[in-house]
């Protein structure tokens, strides 16, 4: 075989090889124990993510970009981490937007003022403030924020943080069965390329260890 077949043989052998795996142990694993969903039949993906974290503020387009093509039969949802005292307020300000129907107004205002104004938001008053100056009436919030609901959303987070064993954040969890996150994969479309493929084996679409499409880098990196 002339050295110029030798080349073509490399190259064609190499374009072949799969370059991107989705291998269990390293770019997710599976929980010890799967944990109830909240979203019925379909397959829940949940977000866990801090308002404070600034990995969480730049996951913020890929994971809106993903939302426009998600499966029908997937679900998704967020959940605030609650590390410790400093960033449960940011927590029960979530749930109480949930609570009022607001959550869309604000989540990216919160994470506007801490990550672009830089505004030291992380008390009560600092947050209600917030949410009237995104239109939000400030006493609902605050009655809302005090609330035995929020506190019990809350105290359910903490819980069912420590039961995904999540220690950082972004992570996100499928379907009560598996965690991964950028760490794990390396990138944040990398990420996002297992949760496909993991929606694919609850979907009996995908086996464990099969090689999924490549994800393609978006503008900016990781």
């Amino acid at each position: 075989m002339s050295a110029k077949h030798l080349i073509v043989t490399f190259f064609a052998a190499v374009l072949a090889a799969p370059t991107w795996a989705a291998d269990e142990g390293i770019d997710y694993v599976q929980l010890p124990a799967p944990q109830p969903t909240e979203t019925g039949e379909k397959i829940e993906v949940l977000e866990v993510f801090m308002y404070s974290c600034p990995h969480c503020f730049h996951l913020e387009p890929t994971i809106e970009a993903w939302l426009k093509n998600k499966p029908e039969n997937v679900e998704f949802r967020r959940m605030p981490a609650v590390f410790g005292p400093k960033v449960e307020p940011h927590a029960r300000a979530f749930y109480a937007a949930e609570l009022l129907g607001v959550l869309d107004k604000l989540s990216p205002a919160l994470f506007e003022a801490l990550h672009v104004k830089k505004q030291k938001v992380w008390d009560e008053d600092a947050l209600v403030g917030l949410a009237e100056g995104i239109g939000i009436d400030g006493a609902e919030f605050r009655k809302a924020y005090g609330s035995f609901f929020v506190q019990m959303k809350v105290n359910r987070a903490k819980e069912m943080g420590a039961r995904y064993g999540v220690d950082g954040v972004p992570a996100i969890i499928v379907n009560g069965k598996y965690r991964t996150s950028p760490s794990q994969t390396g990138s944040r479309e990398e990420m996002m390329a297992v949760v496909d493929h993991l929606i694919g084996m609850e979907s009996g679409e995908a086996i464990a260890g099969e090689t999924p499409a490549a994800p393609i880098a978006a503008a900016g990196g990781s």
